[in-house]
């Protein structure tokens, strides 16, 4: 899946000894092989009907079968042993349902022998429901108005018992028929191909409607069987093997998915190739659904997408949507090998399924697309999200233990996708790419349509290149948290190197420090590279040939923070300077400068210091780094005094200005992707920081383009353009860009409206925002875009705060059949404060709440907050006297 969440589970700092212990599973007495599922969803009362025939194999001598469901009613449920029924006469009675475990049990008047087989039948009715979970409805607006309604499925990560009755664990891997009941001119869609189709009697209306059905699947696991039905146009391409298509219903342009199209087909070509594997099902299918809570979900054969990671308009779309559909795309299809032909055995191997498709769509997106150059941006992305999230106490290892199916979806977070990829780039970079690629080619050819666990990759990374791959990763993939590295430098032309637990908030207790990183140092000197060396101890001395100049961690592949001196910074400034450091080596440096202020090491006037040294830097990676590493600083003081705020805007405005001027805010054929990215950037944060001439230029550009003029504004900067126009603004802003998301029928240009209406700050249009989010305007799907706009001032974040604890029972019940989406909502609402009686109010307010459902979101927020308390407390006069003495002031 593409999706980022929070999580559910206290986390210890050490490895759990036995995983497995305490597992929340089924009885396995009996072992589903095959399931026969029928469904006909009823789009007027919003349910479905459905039959399940479940053949097992019998292990034990059985007098009861155990299997998942939540929501579904059952109606009858028989058991034939050959040709024996074995059920009880009346059903009813047969059937329990334990609630806390979501497990229906059903009694048998006779044992079945173990050694033998069995067939379930169970008939149900079920809810189509609008939770964005298990078999729910979509909705979307026809293009005359109307509002039109399919069904679809996202079983990940355990709502396939929402659907029909199963064993809904990776685990029980089995082969799947399904049959689809619907109107004749309604698209049906499953994983596999059409087997048949024929008239039925419908059992809702008793209308002639047509039966769909599919061929079996491949062994696989309940979370990736998926099934549509719905008014849905296509495109498609005979460019791979099997035939590709992209769909899509009415309200969408079906030639935007020409870009997806055509990059999957190419895409499957590759990872075939890599991965030393052909992919086994006889199509592909991809689909923009109008409601979907994820990005993207990896069902075999039939991915699912929100509407803007999968259609690309590059009329009204910029360069960073482009890569971002490109990495989505390729994700999902990584996973049609990783996570859908080789299968975690359980839910702390997610980490290998989300950890490896995010690594190889970086690859495979590297290798379309090697202008995008983006591996230099995977250390401002992928690297600094993991870095983040795993820098607080709250954070939960790689490999986390996971008891109940209930805490699953809390753990698709930057530390399974992030962390992981991290963590495989790694080992990729330790073993070099072909010898990595050839241990995975092992892994994949020996596991096909089974279950691992991430041994079984250690295991084939370790046959493929003869090291001792798992005694060096299991370290990192079962203990939470990284090493921040200390160097200290000797006068023999030597360092010293510490490794320490590096925490955001800055207070790592001893029995937080006991793990020890094997830490690959990637140390760069003027000779080039020495990937050999390895900290595996708490510290140690390495001698240099020149210390004149040196850096750890050569181009970031490894997952730490490096701590140099004051004067060592200085020289790896100007050393950035004259061209001895790669791009992903500034931004990193300057990354770990920044994180390392947040956390105490140093001051933060020195990395402000810092940063304005790097006035002649040109690449765009390490730009978007600076902005964000002072972006990082006004958010932590956004509650501070204002000559403060306006002094470090003014900052921003010194740093960016000229640049922004210089690369200009007119877009041509002639500009590349990354150049694109550049002037956006520059642009946006000159702007935003009060640039007059930019600020003039947007508004008559917003005013341009809201009379009608949309070539006036370029799709790469229409968000800051609108940002501006708000910040800069009043009401007749406002009402513009709401009748925008209002009136547009594109799904980016309504996103756009919706992150940037909570910039404009008077009262009366903060709480139009937030009115507009429950209003049942905005999809359930989109509630954290107003939301989120509303973080970028303090009149926001403390109207965010009031509006949570005013409306908390209308967002819970809103959002609580989707826990992530209810978890980033709270994150939203709280992570944003920087005081301790602020702090104080998220405490006691949730004290009397139920938890459960986002736990580690809420906690991971609260890590957040102290470690800005902390923060400001170490070093609020530092920075305020900094402002001063360099002469920042207010601007507009």
């Amino acid at each position: 899946m593409c999706r980022l969440a929070g999580g559910d589970i206290e986390h210890t700092g050490g490895a759990n000894p036995d995983p497995t212990q305490g597992r929340e599973l089924l009885p396995t007495n009996v072992i589903p092989r095959h399931y026969d599922v029928t469904l006909e969803p009823d789009f007027e009362k919003f349910t479905f009907k459905g039959t399940v025939l479940i053949d097992f194999d019998v292990k034990e001598e059985t007098k009861s079968i155990s299997l998942h469901t939540i929501e579904i009613d059952i109606h009858s449920a028989h058991v034939k042993d050959g040709d024996k029924i074995v059920t009880p006469d009346s059903s009813s009675s047969a059937v329990t349902y334990d609630e806390s475990k979501q497990v229906s049990k059903i009694d048998l008047k006779d044992a079945v022998p173990a050694g033998g087989k069995a067939t379930l039948e169970v008939k149900f009715t079920g809810q189509l429901n609008d939770s964005m979970a298990g078999f729910y409805r979509s909705t979307y607006k026809k293009p005359d108005g109307t509002e039109g309604i399919l069904a679809t499925t996202q079983m990940e990560a355990n709502d396939c018992r929402r659907a029909f009755p199963c064993f809904d664990e990776p685990l029980h891997k089995a082969k799947f028929t399904v049959t689809l009941i619907a109107d004749k001119h309604l698209t049906c869609l499953s994983n596999m191909d059409v087997a048949s189709e024929s008239e039925v009697t419908s059992e809702i209306n008793g209308t002639t409607k047509k039966a769909v059905k599919f061929n079996p699947t491949p062994l696989m696991s309940t979370y990736l069987v998926a099934f549509i039905i719905g008014d849905l146009n296509y495109i498609e391409t005979k460019n791979f093997r099997v035939p590709i298509r992209v769909y899509a219903p009415p309200s969408s342009d079906i030639e935007h998915g020409r870009f997806s199209l055509e990059l999957a087909a190419r895409t499957l070509d590759y990872y075939e190739k890599i991965f030393g594997a052909d992919f086994p099902l006889p199509k592909m299918d991809m689909v923009a659904i109008p409601d979907f809570a994820a990005g993207a979900m990896e069902n075999w054969g039939l991915i699912t997408y929100r509407v803007v990671d999968l259609l690309y308009d590059e009329k009204t779309s910029g360069a960073a949507t482009k890569e971002r559909v490109a990495e989505v795309v390729q994700h999902e299809l990584a996973h049609q090998w990783f996570g859908n032909l080789v299968t975690m055995d359980w839910w702390e191997g997610l980490w290998l399924n989300e950890g490896f498709a995010t690594l190889m769509s970086w690859l495979s997106c590297n290798h379309f697309y090697p202008e995008w150059k983006v591996w230099e941006n995977y250390v401002t992305d992928n690297l600094q999200s993991a870095l983040s999230l795993d820098s607080l106490r709250s954070s939960h290892p790689i490999e986390v233990p996971v008891k109940k199916a209930s805490e699953v979806d809390q753990i698709f977070d930057a530390i399974s996708y992030s962390k992981g990829s991290c963590v495989l780039r790694m080992i990729s970079t330790y073993l070099g790419e072909e010898t990595f690629l050839e241990g995975v080619r092992r892994y994949i050819k020996k596991h096909a349509y089974g279950n691992t666990q991430t041994e079984d990759l250690w295991a084939a990374l370790e046959d493929a290149s003869g090291k001792p791959v798992k005694d060096i990763m299991s370290i990192w993939t079962k203990n939470v948290g990284y090493p921040v590295v200390q160097v200290t430098e000797n006068s023999d032309s030597s360092i010293h190197v510490k490794q320490n637990r590096f925490l955001r908030t800055g207070d790592v207790k001893p029995e937080e420090d006991k793990v020890l990183y094997p830490v690959f140092l990637g140390l760069r000197t003027k000779d080039g590279v020495d990937e050999t060396l390895t900290l595996s101890k708490r510290e140690d001395n390495y001698k240099l040939k020149d210390s004149e100049f040196f850096k750890l961690n050569a181009n970031h592949t490894s997952i730490y923070r490096t701590s140099y001196s004051p004067e060592r910074l200085e020289k790896l400034g100007k050393a950035a300077k004259e061209g001895l450091l790669s791009v992903e080596d500034r931004a990193g440096m300057i990354a770990d400068a920044g994180a390392l202020a947040v956390s105490g090491y140093q001051k933060t006037s020195g990395v402000l210091n810092l940063l304005k040294g790097f006035d002649t830097e040109d690449s765009f990676v390490v730009w978007s780094e600076i902005i964000a590493r002072v972006a990082t600083v006004q958010s932590a003081w956004v509650f501070e005094d204002k000559s403060v705020k306006d002094g470090l805007e003014a900052f921003v405005k010194d740093l960016v200005s000229e640049r922004a001027h210089k690369l200009g805010w007119t877009f041509t054929d002639k500009d590349g992707h990354i150049e694109q990215q550049f002037k956006a950037m520059v642009f946006s944060a000159a702007g935003m920081a009060g640039d007059k001439k930019i600020v003039d230029a947007a508004k008559e550009m917003f005013n341009k383009y809201m009379a009608g003029d949309k070539s006036a504004v370029h799709p790469n900067i229409r968000g800051s353009v609108f940002s501006m126009s708000l910040k800069y603004g009043g009401k007749a802003e406002y009402d513009a860009i709401l009748n925008f998301f209002r009136t547009s029928t594109n799904s980016d240009e309504r996103n756009t409206a919706l992150r940037c209406l909570g910039r404009a700050k008077e009262p009366a249009l903060i709480q139009q925002t937030l009115d507009l989010v429950l209003s049942g305007e905005v999809k359930s799907q989109d509630l954290y875009l107003p939301a989120s706009g509303l973080r970028s001032h303090a009149e926001g974040i403390d109207a965010l705060w009031g509006w949570l604890t005013e409306k908390w029972p209308e967002i819970y019940k809103r959002l609580s059949g989707n826990p992530p989406i209810l978890g980033s909502m709270v994150t939203i609402c709280t992570s944003s404060f920087a005081k301790q009686e602020q702090l104080d109010k998220v405490e006691a307010f949730f004290k009397d709440v139920d938890t459960k459902a986002f736990i580690q979101p809420l906690s991971q927020s609260k890590d957040a907050i102290r470690s800005k308390i902390a923060w400001l407390q170490r070093d609020r006069d530092d920075v305020a006297s900094w402002v001063k003495e360099n002469g920042y002031k207010a601007q507009l």
